[in-house]
């Protein structure tokens, strides 16, 4: 049986548990090689995500922006939209413009296809860029559904032709860190395999400095490596949350017989066990010596490690993959998730909790979905955990109840390096491990009378 924690019927959000679906897009189309994403909206929209992201990656993070005023509500923001592409190609020179919806054009009922149609016909004697576009009404989604849907109309929208296999493996990641695509690239290599990253911003969103300005930075997934996703071996999409949506990897199974494997987010044993064995399945290779290595050692803190944080009680929140692949880590180790939210919802989130859970726990966790913090806070205060698994948004529940935070996710905004942490694989799950542990030891060290030097 399912637990389902009780949620009060507010008209309104206190504390959104999500983010705007049009900066999920953003972020997504910030993966894509000399792409510039461009929000059809207002000034207001491009300037509230710029400002969001870049206190979790640190990176500059330009925005374009129709910049619709009140005349634009009422006739329409055809020609600003037009008139902005025109400036963003002058001053950026992009290869892939990202064009998402907001609130406002969506509201309004601006046919975005329609006016992207009369812009190619009007200006076809200049050098077009391609332009992507997606819809994204934040006030019917989460910023995880904007993403999911950008990366689902790159896929779809310049990858249209039937091309010759050239033996590579298309992996839709998720929303993961920086540093979560690093690692996937080198797991692609250590089986021998080309992997296409579908976004890639492990570059444009945590490069190197540069001696000069870039208009774009450096990075990303090429035109030319989205436009052969067709001819792929196999597509691989991480997230227990997409089964049953129509997906970029779906699509590309349906146009062109490329076989998509939907995976939980590998994050923890067990699913990241099921990434190397189909890997493993995919190449006829066994697992690389260097990645049984890395379980190994995993293994070996978790026989090490245990006694410090068995029984403990945590609360789990954030984007419903990420916690997904989270509760399974912690379940995994000892710890018992006692509470599961999420601010996203009808996705069958219940479900995936509980089958992630099985066979790991003696008693489901209960599961709060379409929620916000407020929501959220009221029953994990009853709940009274010594520990709460996500973003930095719970800082503040943290330090009211006394309990330790392990930050993972998005957004970071009150630690340094947050799209640099390794969440994927062997290796993630043995970094998170040792921070779980540490907090464990930092707490009995912080509230004993005595102190201890040794733990």
């Amino acid at each position: 049986m399912i637990a389902t924690a009780p949620k009060t019927n507010y008209v309104s959000t206190t504390n959104a548990c999500k983010l705007c679906t049009p900066l999920g897009a953003t972020l997504a189309f910030k993966g894509v090689a000399g792409g510039v994403p461009f929000l059809h909206g207002s000034q207001g929209c491009a300037t509230y995500m710029r400002r969001y992201i870049i206190s979790h990656f640190r990176e500059p993070m330009d925005i374009a922006s129709s910049a619709l005023g009140e005349k634009n509500a009422i006739y329409g923001g055809g020609p600003n939209l037009k008139k902005g592409l025109i400036n963003v190609m002058r001053k950026y020179a992009p290869e892939v413009i990202g064009v998402a919806t907001t609130c406002l054009t969506e509201t309004i009922g601006d046919d975005v296809h329609m006016i992207l149609h009369e812009f190619r016909q009007e200006f076809g004697d200049l050098p077009l860029p391609a332009v992507v576009q997606v819809s994204t009404p934040s006030f019917s989604g989460t910023h995880m559904d904007g993403f999911h849907g950008a990366v689902l109309s790159l896929a779809e929208q310049l990858c249209v032709d039937q091309v010759e296999p050239t033996g590579r493996v298309n992996v839709m990641s998720g929303f993961v860190s920086a540093e979560d695509l690093r690692h996937m690239r080198e797991i692609g290599r250590a089986f021998d395999l080309e992997l296409t990253l579908l976004p890639d911003y492990s570059d444009t969103l945590d490069g190197p400095t540069y001696d000069e300005y870039q208009p774009i930075a450096a990075g990303g997934t090429t035109l030319e490596e989205i436009r052969s996703m067709s001819g792929a071996r196999a597509s691989l999409e991480f997230g227990t949350s997409l089964v049953g949506r129509k997906t970029a990897g779906a699509s590309l199974e349906k146009r062109f017989g490329v076989v998509n494997h939907q995976l939980p987010m590998p994050i923890g044993l067990r699913a990241t066990d099921a990434l190397m064995e189909t890997l493993s399945e995919l190449t006829g290779q066994p697992i690389p010596e260097a990645i049984a290595a890395e379980r190994g050692r995993l293994l070996d803190a978790l026989v090490d490690g245990h006694k410090y944080i068995a029984g403990q009680r945590a609360v789990v929140y954030g984007d419903e993959d990420m916690v997904l692949g989270m509760t399974s880590l912690l379940a995994e180790i000892g710890i018992r998730p006692v509470l599961v939210a999420t601010g996203a919802g009808g996705g069958g989130f219940a479900e995936a909790v509980h089958e992630t859970c099985a066979g790991l726990l003696p008693e489901m966790p209960e599961v709060m979905e379409k929620v916000d913090f407020h929501d959220i806070a009221a029953r994990a205060g009853e709940l009274k955990p010594d520990l709460l698994v996500g973003n930095s948004k719970g800082y503040r529940y943290a330090r009211d109840w006394n309990a330790d935070l392990l930050r993972v996710g998005f957004p970071i905004h009150d630690r340094f390096g947050g799209q640099r942490l390794l969440h994927l694989g062997y290796r993630g799950a043995l970094g998170l491990f040792d921070s779980l542990v540490n907090l464990a030891i930092e707490r009995k060290q912080n509230t004993s009378d005595i102190g201890y030097g040794y733990i």
